[in-house]
C-alpha cells in the first residue's frame, strides 16, 4: 500500500486551525505532512522562523485513516528568492526537515537547480511563470536528487490562478518528462485539502502519466524527505569496501576462475 504525503501545509499563526488541517490530512489518508514556514527576505526585518515542535503543535497526533499509526509531522522552510543574496545557507536551516526555495527569476532558478543545497524547488502557481523552464538546469537538478513542487490550492481559490497553475505545470512536466515531480496542497484551511487519489487525477491534467502522478504524492515525496535527511547529516556518500578474502594455502598455484574453466574444457 502506498504511503501518501503532503509536504506543503502552510504554517499559519492559528494553532487550532493548523491542528484541524493535520487532522483532516490524516483522515484523507496522508501518512506524513510538512508544516511549511515561508521566508521572504525581500520583506524588511523578516527573520528565519523557529519551527514549532510536534509536542507544541499537537498533544496527541491523529491516527492515519486505514492505518494503525499516527500521522508524522515534519517542518519545512521555503525561501522565496528574488535576489541571489536571499538564499544564504545558515545553521538555522538545519532546524527544518525539508529545505525548499522558490526562485523568482530564471537566473535564480538555474542556480537553484545546479548549486543550491535544497530538497525542493517550488514552481509558481499564483502567477504566470516569468521564464521558460529549460532542459539543462532541470536535468542538473534531477541528477542531484532535487524535486520540483507543484501546488494545487491556488487553482481551487481562483479560476485565473487555475489557468496559471495548469500552464506552469504542463511547462515543467513537458521538460522534465515527469521525473522528480511532487504535488502538494499549500493549504491554509482544512477545506483546501484534497485526497491523494484526487491529486493523482489532477496530475493527469498536468501531463503526468498515471505512474508519475501517483509517485508525485508518494514515493517522490519520500525521496525528497530522505534527501533532506542526507543534507542535514552529510552522510549521503556510500563508502564501498571490497571484502578481503582469507589467505589461500597455496597462493602461487591459484588459478583465476575464468582461466581454470577454459583449461578444464580442453
Amino acid at each position: 500500500m502506498s504511503v501518501f504525503m503532503d509536504l506543503n501545509i502552510i504554517a499559519i499563526s492559528d494553532k487550532k486551525k493548523l491542528q484541524n488541517i493535520i487532522e483532516t490530512a490524516a483522515h484523507l489518508g496522508y501518512s506524513t505532512v510538512a508544516i511549511n514556514y515561508v521566508l521572504e527576505p525581500q520583506q524588511k526585518k523578516q527573520q528565519i522562523p523557529k519551527p514549532l515542535s510536534v509536542s507544541e503543535l499537537c498533544e496527541k497526533l491523529p491516527i492515519v485513516q486505514g492505518k494503525a499509526r499516527p500521522i508524522k509531522v515534519l517542518n519545512r522552510l521555503t525561501v522565496v528568492a528574488t535576489d541571489a543574496s536571499h538564499f544564504r545557507p545558515s545553521n538555522e536551516y538545519k532546524n527544518f526537515d525539508i529545505l525548499a526555495v522558490f526562485p523568482k527569476t530564471e537566473k535564480l532558478f538555474h542556480a537553484a537547480c545546479m548549486t543550491y543545497d535544497v530538497d525542493i524547488i517550488s514552481i509558481a502557481a499564483t502567477e504566470k511563470q516569468p521564464f521558460h523552464c529549460k532542459r539543462s538546469p532541470i536535468n542538473g537538478a534531477i541528477e542531484r536528487g532535487v524535486f520540483f513542487e507543484l501546488s494545487y490550492t491556488a487553482a481551487i481559490r481562483d479560476s485565473t490562478m487555475k489557468k496559471y497553475t495548469i500552464a506552469n505545470a504542463i511547462n515543467l512536466v513537458d521538460v522534465c518528462k515527469g521525473k522528480n515531480v511532487i504535488m502538494a496542497s499549500g493549504a491554509e484551511t482544512p477545506l483546501e485539502l484534497r485526497g491523494p487519489y484526487d491529486i493523482t487525477n489532477l496530475g493527469l491534467v498536468f501531463g503526468l502519466s498515471e505512474g508519475d502522478a501517483k509517485a508525485a504524492v508518494s514515493t517522490n515525496c519520500r525521496s525528497a524527505v530522505l534527501h533532506g535527511e542526507t543534507r542535514m547529516t552529510a552522510l549521503g556518500i556510500i563508502h564501498m569496501k571490497k571484502k578481503s578474502q582469507p589467505p589461500s594455502e597455496q597462493p602461487e598455484e591459484e588459478t583465476p576462475a575464468l582461466k581454470k574453466a577454459k583449461t578444464e574444457s580442453l
